[in-house]
């Protein structure tokens, strides 16, 4: 059985956040400045009791917790899994979250899961799959969900419309929020050489109630041509915070989390990363006072 309901924070606050990885817990506890906020792996936390939950509980007594999954396979052909979608819905009555996400992508082929989140091609059929898939999950958990740009490599051919229109139409139809990932953007403009400030212009920075920011790793493509992979296992590069102080300055403030998954550092380090994250938010609250 899990334990007792953690305190519910209604809202995460325009301040940064990380994703939270249980090697930080002490050093948390002892010193987040200026961390205000925590983003868990949904499918971390899907167990009954344990230690995981049991930190899971305290921590949320003292910060605003989002949840973000990562198995859903929203964008998937197949029918969306129940069991999983019974235990998502299940730790999000138990936790009350101030925020739950998932992936525009699919990540599963008949009975098999990978290890990837996938893009789609943007046409009606995917569109329509999608809506209804995020219908199921509104209703089943019973809370509005948050959709997240993904990084891609490639283009479709079949594709019809923009991703931020397809984007849009999602949220529309289905009154979910937008997650916006600036690495995935700035990641996706580099592999498919389209300009990221555009892709920001024309996004509906109103509808986002979360910003994700992580870094990546740099390859080349069959031809020399440089070729991004979204990694979240370094810092965050130059061009993608000079992206993130355009976002903020032309959409305003927002949650904005530092993701890193992979080779994860000492604390000081992912603080740090935060650090940053607060002194362009604090930055454009000055100047929207002016």
């Amino acid at each position: 059985m899990l334990d007792a309901t953690p305190r519910r924070f209604d809202a995460l606050p325009n301040r940064p956040g990380v994703g939270y990885k249980p090697q930080h817990y002490s050093d948390i506890l002892e010193n987040p400045a200026p961390v205000a906020w925590l983003e868990i792996h949904a499918e971390n936390y899907m167990g009954d009791g344990g230690r995981p939950l049991a930190q899971l509980r305290h921590l949320a007594e003292r910060f605003a917790i989002s949840v973000h999954g990562v198995g859903l396979s929203i964008g998937g052909e197949a029918s969306l899994d129940t069991d999983h979608l019974a235990r998502l819905k299940h730790l999000n009555d138990w936790l009350q979250p101030a925020s739950f996400s998932e992936h525009l992508a699919w990540s599963t082929h008949d009975s098999h899961f990978l290890n990837d989140l996938l893009p789609l091609p943007y046409t009606q059929e995917t569109l329509d799959r999608v809506v209804r898939h995020i219908d199921q999950v509104q209703e089943t958990v019973g809370r509005k969900m948050l959709l997240e740009n993904p990084s891609t490599y490639l283009a479709f051919e079949e594709t019809q419309m923009l991703e931020v229109d397809f984007l849009a139409e999602i949220a529309e139809r289905t009154g979910c929020g937008l997650l916006f990932d600036v690495n995935n953007v700035f990641v996706s403009a580099t592999n498919q050489k389209t300009d990221p400030y555009s892709y920001i212009d024309a996004f509906p920075l109103h509808l986002v109630g979360e910003i994700h920011l992580g870094g990546h790793d740099e390859d080349t493509d069959e031809h020399g041509a440089p070729l991004l992979i979204d990694s979240h296992g370094r810092e965050v590069v130059d061009p993608v915070w000079e992206m993130y102080r355009y976002t903020i300055e032309k959409g305003g403030l927002k949650p904005s989390l530092i993701e890193w998954d992979n080779d994860v550092p000492d604390w000081p380090l992912l603080a740090a990363e935060a650090t940053r994250a607060a002194d362009i938010l604090d930055s454009a609250l000055v100047g929207a006072e002016k």
